[in-house]
């Protein structure tokens, strides 16, 4: 049976302390064919790296990627995300398939999708969506709270009346009048979603709201309980495929199967990174039930250690399938210059 005989995380960060700090991780088998995973870099999800998930994973017996979370109790982390990316990288550049193949994906290319964060004014909002929707972009999420939420939304879908809109409230709001009377205002302006309404996943405030009106409530699932939960309750119509909140792409497929099978819509969320966490974001986004356009961001050229780099022409991102696994080379050179902590297991 394959094992695990290499285990490397490197702690990334951009030139000149800029964000993204990502966590790159590399599993290494014993036929000496490695897999990469990324996942947005924290000190907690580092310690896990190196306290718990690491030294979990070497020395490991495994055939499918799908067992690996469950070894150790890894599933479901966000440190754990990283490594089921790569051990999916690794398993597929074993049976010589794209990624996209490996988890069921059925596209060629995916539509990006882009979100906003509240702007200072209106004026500066409708520039920013308007550069957008020149560079090809088809769908805007658009980040609203109480007291910055109708009325961007009205000015936004007045000045781009074909484009497709999604409000991401970033659980800022609560039951009260004042609160879901702006939600429900929402509701006229045709938008694709009303996401993360209510804090912590609070399934039947989002039922309650789903009956009110008729825009789709989009959940941010942190498990599979909890997309099987929403689903039985009809507590929203769409989920956000987080893979780093999910603990990886095992889970995300799943709640992609699930939401597929109760005819949910779904999209998938991609973190900016260096490129890797890209890479494994389009390969979720190409699944049959992500017919929504999904929140893919380019990797800047001068930091990219995937080759090529992920690109976004048109508002469009091809899916690699002419090299196996992730579909991108990983430039090793990079990531060790990027690096400003590291890890190797066995040292």
């Amino acid at each position: 049976m394959p094992r695990i005989e290499g285990f490397e995380a490197y702690r990334m960060a951009m030139p000149r302390g800029r964000r993204p700090e990502s966590i790159v991780v590399r599993v290494t088998g014993d036929d000496g064919l490695s897999g990469w995973g990324e996942v947005a870099g924290s000190d907690m999800c580092w310690a896990d790296i190196e306290d718990r998930v690491g030294p979990a994973l070497l020395g490991l017996e495994w055939e499918l990627p799908e067992e690996v979370g469950g070894v150790g109790g890894l599933g479901g982390s966000a440190a754990a995300s990283a490594t089921d990316i790569a051990c999916w990288d690794l398993w597929c550049r074993r049976q010589g398939s794209p990624l996209s193949h490996s988890l069921g994906g059925t596209r060629t290319s995916i539509m990006a999708g882009a979100r906003l964060s509240a702007e200072p004014t209106l004026d500066v909002l409708l520039t920013r969506v308007n550069r957008l929707v020149g560079g090809g972009y088809t769908r805007v999420t658009l980040a609203v709270h109480p007291g910055w939420d109708v009325e961007p939304v009205r000015a936004v879908r007045h000045a781009f009346p074909a484009i497709a809109l999604q409000a991401d409230a970033g659980e800022a709001y609560t039951e009260s009048p004042e609160h879901l009377k702006a939600l429900e205002a929402l509701d006229a302006y045709g938008l694709l979603a009303i996401e993360r309404p209510f804090p912590g996943g609070d399934l039947p405030a989002y039922a309650r709201l789903q009956r009110q009106i008729g825009t789709a409530v989009c959940l941010d699932p942190a498990d599979l309980e909890t997309v099987d939960t929403a689903i039985a309750m009809n507590a929203g119509r769409m989920l956000g495929l987080r893979i780093a909140r999910l603990g990886g792409l095992t889970a995300a497929r799943g709640a992609h199967d699930r939401a597929l099978a109760a005819g949910w819509d779904t999209w998938c969320g991609g973190a900016d990174g260096f490129g890797i966490g890209q890479a494994a974001a389009v390969a979720l986004a190409s699944l049959p039930g992500c017919d929504l356009p999904s929140d893919v961001t380019e990797t800047p050229t001068a930091t990219a250690v995937v080759t090529p780099p992920v690109a976004i022409t048109g508002g469009v991102v091809a899916v690699p399938l002419t090299q196996p696994g992730l579909g991108h080379a990983i430039d090793e050179t990079r990531v060790a210059r990027l690096a400003r902590q590291s890890l190797r297991i066995p040292a």
